[in-house]
């Protein structure tokens, strides 16, 4: 009868100790999952503020460029014209680069995410 005894005790020891790992792997999981989110809403809340103060910039200099332009070659008209081809431009070489782009944020991201 000791043996069995023994072997219920070590069983129950086994149990408890499976248990207790569940319980402490399982918390671990949420504490990461938490962390993660924070990371992830802070990320896009700076990412949005900051978006938004450098576009209303651009925009702004944007502007201005175009005016100045204008005066310079006395035709607004084609002041606005030639700021309007430099943004098309811009925009094709980042079109053009956008698997690069992808490769450093997925670099970057994917740091912070497994760490």
């Amino acid at each position: 009868m000791n043996v069995f005894q023994s072997l219920g005790e070590t069983t129950d020891k086994a149990t408890d100790i499976g248990e207790a790992y569940f319980k402490a792997s399982h918390q671990y999981l949420k504490l990461k999952a938490f962390q993660q989110l924070t990371l992830s809403v802070s990320m896009v809340a700076k990412l949005t503020a900051i978006s938004l103060f450098v576009f209303l910039g651009l925009i702004f200099c944007a502007v201005a460029t175009a005016m100045a332009i204008g005066n310079a070659l006395e035709n607004l008209l084609l002041g606005y014209l030639i700021v309007g081809l430099l943004f098309l431009l811009i925009g094709l070489v980042i079109y053009l680069k956008r698997a690069f782009i992808n490769a450093i944020v997925i670099k970057k991201i994917g740091a912070k995410f497994f760490s």
